[in-house]
């Protein structure tokens, strides 16, 4: 009979965290979110904490392992381990906390800072298949601009608790409505609030992207040198006259010279015939173009770069990617991999050189445009960078032809929402096959593209000043927040247990 009972909590349990998972993009139930954790606040009622870790890993291991499912095709075993690994910091943040009438308060705030490890530990994080990924389609999508994606985190986790707590009536017939009413009501407030956090319009300009297409799955080194190249020099020619700019995805152009033109035996971009092609176009349609290239830098390095171009063949702009893919533009501890005989030669031959910083370009005309480059999308303190430099608008240049199926790439147009809504500002993201789209500061997604399409999309967008919150201040208060709740949860709990209820009677 125990063990019987035990299969049946881990299935709640991995059922819990499935409904999580059903949340997020592609899928987009939203609603669902609150429904698994409300699940899982009922399970670890008077567990053990070793069995409420077992139920919050498997409720993790149920929410995580399809929404990170797109790294299954690049490596079996990064993914199981990665997979196990987060859902354990989720696992120790519900076995820490104090149980009793406390616990509904300090679990919202404890899986919130596993959160914060996940997104940050270990090689830089992975914030991928976040609740806040799932949740900016829905009313809490506003609380972007107010505390970013932890805000939104833990509000999810915080109503979710609460809807758990609710729940208790149906099992024990009384009802503690403080915790419900006072989670809602709070949540309520800070929802409506978050108008008072707009940006000023200064202006708008007509922006173009361009989405070269082809097929889906394809790796560089399998891909001839020029192919993308040339898929987008032929759908640039559909680009209107009278844009203001006109932007390519990353990884787009890898620069060709003779030989008399390399520099130390490298081909830089200035130097190179796709400069000529590029500056061809924008003379061609009176506009500068931002694309994306990879250069050499040394046998063992490259960059990955978005460059502004002018019709004149200059560059008047050009950022270097900072935060690189782990085990995708890099290989950390690289010498030790390669040791266990993992064959990094094969899948990443060398490392990105990471760039200095800021995250913007300028651009004549338009001023300051924030830059976040592919993976960069899902940090937050990377589009602050160059926003909070005065980037007027942003751009994503990314590169998702390597994945299969549409998880990682509806997931980032997700983050490119996020990123709008905190930043207060315009998105525009571009990859070669897909997808692409506009996103406005309210978080509305316009002209998507399809996947493999051919497509050039023009969209008029408004210029913007003036911070957010989240822009001013980043995560900091939300983290310093939940520790303070996860340690007054424990203090209270810890002064229930210690202090008698009432007085002695006197004799």
């Amino acid at each position: 009979m125990a063990l019987r009972r035990r299969l049946l909590v881990a299935a709640a349990s991995l059922g819990a965290g499935t409904l999580v998972a059903a949340s997020l993009p592609p899928w987009g139930w939203w609603p669902l979110a609150f429904v698994g954790i409300a699940v899982l606040e009922r399970l670890g009622v008077g567990r053990s904490r070793l069995g409420y870790f077992a139920t919050t890993w498997l409720f993790a291991v149920g929410w995580l392992a399809p929404g990170m499912g797109w790294m299954w095709s690049f490596s079996v075993p990064g993914y199981l381990v990665a997979t196990a690994a987060y859902a354990a910091y989720l696992g120790l943040a519900a076995a820490v906390v104090p149980q009793g009438a406390w616990r509904w308060l300090a679990l919202p705030a404890a899986l919130t800072l596993a959160e914060v490890v996940r997104f940050s530990f270990p090689f830089g994080g992975v914030p991928l298949a976040s609740l806040a990924i799932g949740q900016v389609a829905g009313p809490l999508g506003a609380l972007a601009p107010l505390g970013g994606a932890l805000a939104i985190t833990w509000a999810t986790f915080a109503l979710g608790t609460a809807l758990g707590v609710a729940c208790e009536v149906v099992v024990t017939r009384r009802f503690r409505w403080q915790p419900v009413a006072g989670t809602v009501g709070l949540v309520a407030v800070l929802v409506a609030s978050a108008s008072l956090a707009d940006t000023d319009v200064v202006g708008t300009r007509r922006v173009a992207l361009v989405q070269g297409g082809g097929e889906q799955g394809t790796r560089a080194i399998s891909t001839p040198k020029r192919l993308v190249l040339e898929r987008h020099l032929a759908a640039s020619q559909e680009v209107p006259a009278g844009v203001d700019l006109v932007v390519w995805p990353e990884n787009v152009i890898i620069p060709t010279c003779a030989p008399a033109d390399e520099v130390d035996g490298a081909c830089l971009f200035s130097n190179s015939r796709e400069l000529i092609e590029v500056a061809a176009l924008a003379r061609r349609v009176g506009a500068p173009f931002s694309v994306g290239i990879t250069e050499d830098d040394g046998p063992d390095h490259f960059t990955n770069a978005q460059v502004v171009v002018q019709p004149d063949g200059t560059q008047t702009g050009r950022y270097d990617k900072v935060r690189r893919v782990p085990f995708g533009e890099y290989v950390p501890l690289r010498a030790l991999v390669e040791t266990l005989g993992a064959p990094t030669r094969q899948l990443v031959p060398r490392d990105a050189t990471p760039g200095p910083g800021p995250g913007f370009v300028e651009v004549p005309g338009i001023g300051r445009v924030g830059v976040v480059i592919s993976w960069e999308v899902f940090f937050g303190g990377r589009a602050r960078d160059g926003v909070g430099a005065g980037g007027g608008l942003v751009l994503n240049p990314t590169n998702g032809a390597s994945y299969e199926g549409t998880i990682l790439q509806s997931q980032q147009v997700a983050s490119s929402r996020l990123r709008a809504r905190e930043m207060g500002r315009w998105v525009v993201q571009v990859a070669p096959t897909g997808f692409s789209a506009f996103v406005s500061p309210d978080g509305t997604v316009l002209d998507r593209t399809a996947q493999r399409e051919r497509a050039v999309r023009v969209q008029e967008v408004e210029l913007r000043r003036g911070l957010t919150p989240y822009v001013r201040f980043g995560d900091r208060p939300v983290v310093l927040a939940a520790l303070v709740v996860v340690a007054g949860a424990w203090w209270a709990a810890r002064r229930r247990t210690s202090v008698p209820l009432t007085a002695p009677r006197a004799r």
